[in-house]
């Protein structure tokens, strides 16, 4: 808890005299509250408004965490299959090359057509905002296990399989936990995004709806709130790395 204040003190410090610029710009230009409300402002929004933000944000949290488990299993499992079969991640390393070359804000639309206004098209979204990260990362963990390693467990007559359980995947975990946490980042995001296309509340639909009302004040509460709870699955993705990597810590 101590080195957490410690390392933790520096950004806050700084994000607080950001608000004090911002605060102070706001009075000192006289800026229209709709064009651009100040921090204080926003903070009483958020305040008064609570009780009715509260049913977007769980219905944004749940999808998150749907999605997010959804595309990371995926994921996790593509880069299982493509290390354990090298012909075929021949064949198919490009095409997840090129799969994230097309706009998810392009897709989406597309998703609404073929699967409809439900939970599905959403889901879809979030699932491919999050596998590839996690993906990449396992594919790139799993390169980085010792040679000298795996040819010592070969010649005691390690199988393959053998060899991925007990040497590759403990030595990929540090890599597959990045991808992870980039994904569940990248996973609030996406649930915002697949709110957009026809949802019935989430973040994305309070987003939108203020937005269309030019209450600036909400849009900001909006962002905060995006900020926060990225910051918060960032943090317990964190947690549960340094969990599930004592044996590290044992190890040296």
């Amino acid at each position: 808890m101590s080195k957490l204040l410690q390392k933790g003190w520096r950004p806050a410090a700084v994000l607080l005299l950001l608000l004090c610029i911002w605060e102070a710009a706001v009075h000192l230009a006289n800026i229209p509250r709709w064009l651009l409300p100040a921090p204080t402002s926003i903070a009483l929004e958020f305040g008064n408004g609570f009780g009715g933000l509260m049913p977007h944000l769980q219905s944004t949290i749940l999808l998150t965490i749907g999605g997010f488990l959804i595309g990371c299993t995926i994921g996790i499992i593509v880069a299982i299959v493509l290390h354990m079969l090298p012909g075929v991640q021949e064949a198919v390393y490009p095409l997840l090359i090129l799969s994230q070359n097309v706009p998810i804000i392009v897709l989406a639309p597309l998703l609404v057509i073929w699967f409809g206004f439900g939970l599905l098209p959403k889901i879809i979204v979030i699932t491919l905002v999050c596998f590839f990260p996690v993906t990449i990362a396992a594919m790139n963990g799993f390169r980085t296990t010792p040679s000298e390693m795996k040819h010592y467990m070969l010649m005691a007559g390690a199988k393959k399989t053998q060899l991925f359980a007990k040497l590759e995947w403990p030595h990929a975990l540090p890599a597959v936990f990045s991808g992870l946490k980039i994904s569940a980042t990248y996973s609030v995001m996406g649930a915002v995004i697949s709110e957009w296309l026809g949802a019935k509340k989430g973040i994305g639909v309070y987003m939108t709806l203020a937005s269309s009302s030019f209450r600036t004040d909400r849009v900001f509460v909006a962002i905060f709130i995006i900020m926060i709870v990225s910051l918060v699955f960032f943090g317990l993705i964190t947690a549960a790395e340094r969990w599930a990597l004592k044996w590290r810590e044992e190890e040296s």
